[in-house]
């Protein structure tokens, strides 16, 4: 039987009281190690976060938080070696993807150190300038934004188990509020892992930071008042957390990150074979095959001009022909495994659900799996899907309604600019859309226009072509978040994501008294 991870609650470590629920290796099918949540004393443990991790934190500067992310950047990235192991075994990654998840949280927690250090030794943050409240102007308001006095609770999805803890955990830490992660189960060695290193090096206050792997009942319910929580998953779970006591009862502040159908649209005016063409190419079978699909920020639809649709589709499939599948550590594979038997079981059936209203373009179950055996690993190939007509596309509801989380995509042909910016709109709000053309004015304008049903808007033009960071990928000075169905929340964008964990409240006094806020 394999190792039963311990979860670190209350300053200590634990095991819970059952067996445990098995981790495995989703391309060997081998059991790896086991987690369990059975018996914990949440309330305590969460009592501990805020009385112990919450005073600690908060008696220390945003400069001396800032210092501690940046010693627990150093133990993460000494540790590297053994990460990359681990996502190979539990995540079934290739090399180039578990960058994007272990050095891409890395590199989040060392931005958001460099950016707390700029906020100096200070304990609370003025918002905006004082307001006179009478013709005299003695008497003033300032707005100010403390910490808040509760804990943050992560309850994360598996696909970014290294970066969906850090991009969450750096700014509540540096905000001064301790971190109760809960890592999605199929994933979760890697979070414990990094978890039990920084916490063992002594680098956090107890109490900072605490994970607790397993089952999530119970974890809402722990909550107070003064406590937020943060959640990634899907749209059903989302609802259940909303709509939970803590948080209609006791005003649980909530960050949800939900279900996103995100797109790439190719402007009017490129040539088959264009700069602009091939980056949109390119783009979209990156996106469809890195982490396998399995990110909630992968291209699902594709949007380009009627009359380039089977160029399109072409040099898209040419693209994703040469992507080869199977056991990541074979050096020759691009493209690993899903994550689960259940992860491959819904990819599949998504599939189906799509292909009743598309055409296959390329076929992924056409891919030969390197290094694998087809019955036991969870590898599937991508697949690019289509419709053929723009009027067949306005009655295809299911490609905008349905969000495939593997190597799927969508490409749909349109007629004119509100055209595609009416289909792009059926997604009911994204987490992120990327332009393609050579015009910089089109490309602005477009841009706005789909600003208001995005997070973020990713627009790739030939001059930067070598400098932009891509579609799909997640950089802290950048929001990350969506409207409408994904979830209507917000991560991330540099020290925006600071206000999640503080609290606003004016101060009504003396401009004397102000001046020592100042």
């Amino acid at each position: 039987m394999s190792e039963l991870l311990q979860n670190y609650l209350g300053g200590r470590w634990t095991s819970g009281s059952g067996a445990g629920t098995a981790l495995f290796d989703p391309v060997l099918g081998t059991e790896v190690a086991r987690v369990d949540a059975t018996g914990m004393d949440l309330r305590a443990g969460f009592a501990f976060a805020r009385q112990t991790g919450g005073a600690a934190l908060r008696a220390m500067t945003y400069r001396e938080r800032a210092a501690m992310l940046a010693a627990a950047v150093k133990v993460l990235q000494a540790k590297r070696d053994d990460y990359y192991a681990i996502a190979t075994a539990n995540s079934g990654t290739v090399k180039n993807d578990s960058a994007v998840d272990i050095d891409g949280g890395i590199y989040t927690l060392s931005t958001y150190a460099k950016l707390g250090d700029g906020l100096g030794d200070r304990r609370f943050l003025l918002d905006g300038e004082p307001a006179r409240l009478a013709k005299d102007p003695l008497f003033q308001s300032q707005h100010v934004l403390v910490p808040s006095r509760g804990l943050a609770l992560f309850i994360n999805a598996f696909n970014f188990p290294s970066w969906g803890l850090w991009e969450k955990a750096a700014p509540a830490l540096l905000s001064g509020v301790p971190v109760v992660i809960k890592p999605a189960t199929a994933t979760a060695w890697l979070t414990q892992r990094m978890v039990q290193d920084v916490v063992n090096a002594g680098v956090l206050p107890a109490g900072a930071l605490s994970v607790v792997c397993g089952s999530s009942a119970g974890l809402m319910d722990a909550l107070e008042p003064f406590d937020v929580v943060s959640f990634t998953g899907s749209a059903e779970t989302a609802a259940l957390i909303r709509s939970h006591t803590a948080v209609t009862q006791r005003s649980v502040r909530v960050n949800i990150e939900a279900d996103s159908v995100n797109s790439a649209l190719l402007l009017e005016g490129e040539a088959p074979g264009s700069e602009a063409f091939e980056l949109l190419a390119k783009e979209v079978a990156r996106e469809m095959t890195q982490k396998s699909g399995q990110k909630c920020t992968a291209i699902r639809r594709v949007f380009v001009p009627e009359v380039l649709y089977a160029q399109a589709a072409e040099a898209i499939s040419a693209r994703l022909a040469k992507t080869t599948v199977g056991n990541p550590r074979n050096e020759s594979v691009r493209m690993g495994a899903l994550v689960s038997h259940a992860q491959l079981n819904a990819v599949r059936e998504g599939l189906v659900h799509l292909q009743a209203q598309a055409e296959t373009l390329h076929d992924g179950a056409k891919h030969a799996l390197v290094d694998v055996d087809p019955a036991v690993a969870c590898c599937v190939g991508p697949t690019l899907l289509g419709t053929r007509h723009a009027a067949g596309s306005d009655a295809s509801d299911r490609i905008h309604d349905t969000e495939v989380f593997g190597p799927v995509a969508t490409l749909v042909p349109y007629r004119d600019r509100n055209h595609a910016l009416q289909l792009i709109a059926r997604g009911q709000g994204s987490l992120v859309a990327s332009l393609y053309g050579s015009d910089s004015k089109a490309l602005a304008d477009a841009a706005i226009e789909l600003a208001p049903l995005h997070g973020r808007v990713h627009v790739i033009s030939p001059d930067v072509a070598a400098l932009h960071t891509g579609h799909g990928n997640v950089m802290p000075q950048s929001l990350h978040g969506g409207p409408g169905r994904a979830g209507g929340g917000e991560e991330l964008g540099g020290l925006r994501a600071l206000s999640f964990y503080h609290r606003r409240a004016a101060v009504q006094a003396s401009t004397d008294t102000l001046a020592h806020l100042a």
